[in-house]
């Protein structure tokens, strides 16, 4: 007999399925479209310094106030999100006004006037800088952030959104490093041939983005399931919290706190890492073109990485894969600190250090969406966009701290672009930020992840949450 497709599927825990392959790719396709948004976000550092000409400690100030701003406006939208209609399917309505306006952006903010001087320049960048992020993403991610804890009911299901959704941002990883630098250098290297490669970016996000839209608007969530009694509390629109006491309740729940600053130590990191690869090929290595030849082969660590991803983190669980990801980014890191000139040494290590971290990445949806089920289970509120719009806060502060760490090493190190070889100072800063900073950091957050302990509890949570709501009926 032939299986039914329109029959009702149902997880291990009773949740029933909703997603479907073109589904999964939606969702990834707007992730992509994010990541690289955000990405080429952390390029400007080196496009700044060495294409435009604004100096080293303007461009550490004006990326760190840019995204200090750009990380309040995450909680306004995310309380913005949480107080408006629409139930469930509110989140996409959200996400259309900003497709367009993202896409060009993309472009404007590659043409900073520095031929009127370093002051308007300054501005310009400061300026396109908080329409990017502080704006136009932040009203795309924060919905799309709280969609993954919307769309289904079922932890598997969150899982693999989360997978697809870490493929798309360490995608879009990938390709702002393996074409960025060779593409720009083919154009001429000059701040024109990135305005050029700002338009094919524009392109891209702009097709991804509407890909997303389209099938997010039209598709079926768990709460559209009547006849589900898992979907059946939803149904009805949760009553809003005033921001002040949402914030309040927010951060008496620890586990969101620890998964805040996490995010926050996590993209300090990241952001040291996207701009830092690109002056240690061009001072250390004295080739930046090479920055291209080690994204190509992080590619095939990548994919490797998230093929594992599932097993590891079925056979390790929540806590143990970051864990995992974590001590392993350190201990790689710190090889590098015994043979920072090794060419070979380097590339290894930083495949190694990106494999280890690759199931960790993908449970960063995970995690915000068990601190939102913890919302539920202590308050009787989920506070979805909010709790996933303050983490963001984390995340563009964090980006913004690691974008002036950059700076401040590169100070330090009285870094001079004008130069055609490195001066020692210029070497032992970029040995600082590439290879010491990274074991420490990781470190860190190692000690900071001992407290995370709700993958146990949140099961018994569950059931106390749905016996309350079984008791109201």
């Amino acid at each position: 007999m032939a299986k039914d497709k329109n029959a009702p599927r149902y997880d291990k825990d009773g949740a029933r399925r909703v997603m479907r392959p073109g589904d999964y790719f939606s969702d990834f396709s707007g992730q992509l479209a994010l990541g690289l948004m955000s990405n080429i976000v952390g390029q400007l550092n080196y496009f700044y310094t060495d294409k435009v000409g604004l100096a080293v400690g303007s461009v550490g100030i004006i990326l760190a106030v840019s995204k200090v701003i750009d990380a309040l406006t995450d909680v306004i939208a995310g309380n913005m999100i949480d107080h408006s209609k629409g139930g469930d399917h509110k989140y996409f309505r959200w996400i259309a006004p900003q497709i367009v306006p993202a896409a060009a952006i993309m472009i404007l903010m590659f043409t900073v006037p520095i031929q009127a001087g370093q002051i308007p320049a300054m501005i310009y960048a400061l300026v396109t800088n908080l329409i990017l992020s502080a704006g136009l993403y932040t009203f795309i991610a924060t919905p799309f952030s709280a969609v993954m804890t919307v769309r289904t009911h079922s932890l598997s299901e969150r899982g693999s959104m989360g997978l697809f959704r870490a493929i798309g941002n360490y995608g879009a990883g990938m390709l702002i490093s393996i074409l960025t630098i060779p593409l720009t250098n083919m154009l001429g290297g000059t701040q024109s041939a990135w305005i050029k490669y700002g338009v094919v970016l524009a392109v891209l996000v702009l097709v991804l983005f509407a890909i997303c839209y389209r099938n997010g608007h039209k598709a079926k969530f768990a709460c559209d399931y009547t006849e589900d009694l898992e979907a059946r509390p939803d149904e009805e629109e949760e009553e809003p919290v005033p921001f002040a006491e949402a914030m309040q309740m927010l951060f008496k729940n620890r586990y969101w706190v620890i998964v805040l600053l996490f995010n926050l130590i996590t993209n300090i990191t990241n952001a040291v890492t996207a701009s830092g690869g690109t002056y240690y090929c061009k001072w250390i290595f004295g080739n930046d073109n090479l920055v291209g030849v080690i994204g190509a082969l992080g590619l095939l660590a990548t994919i490797v990485g998230f093929a594992f991803s599932k097993p590891i983190i079925a056979g390790l669980g929540i806590k143990r894969t970051i864990s995992f990801g974590l001590l392993g980014a350190a201990f790689f890191a710190g090889i590098r600190c015994f043979a920072p000139t090794n060419f070979v040494v380097y590339i290894i290590t930083s495949l190694l250090g990106s494999f280890v971290q690759i199931p960790m990445m993908s449970l960063y949806g995970v995690l915000t969406s068990m601190t939102i089920d913890y919302n539920e289970w202590k308050y009787n509120k989920k506070l979805v966009a909010m709790s996933g719009g303050a983490i963001g806060f984390g995340s563009k502060v964090g980006n913004g701290l690691g974008a002036a760490v950059l700076s401040l090493f590169l100070v330090l190190g009285a870094y001079d672009a004008s130069l055609t070889t490195a001066t020692a100072s210029m070497r032992y800063s970029i040995y600082g930020f590439s290879n010491y900073f990274p074991v420490v950091i990781n470190l860190l957050m190692f000690v900071l992840f001992l407290g995370f302990d709700l993958e146990k509890k949140l099961p018994q949570m569950r059931e106390e949450v749905a016996a309350r709501k079984a008791a109201k009926k």
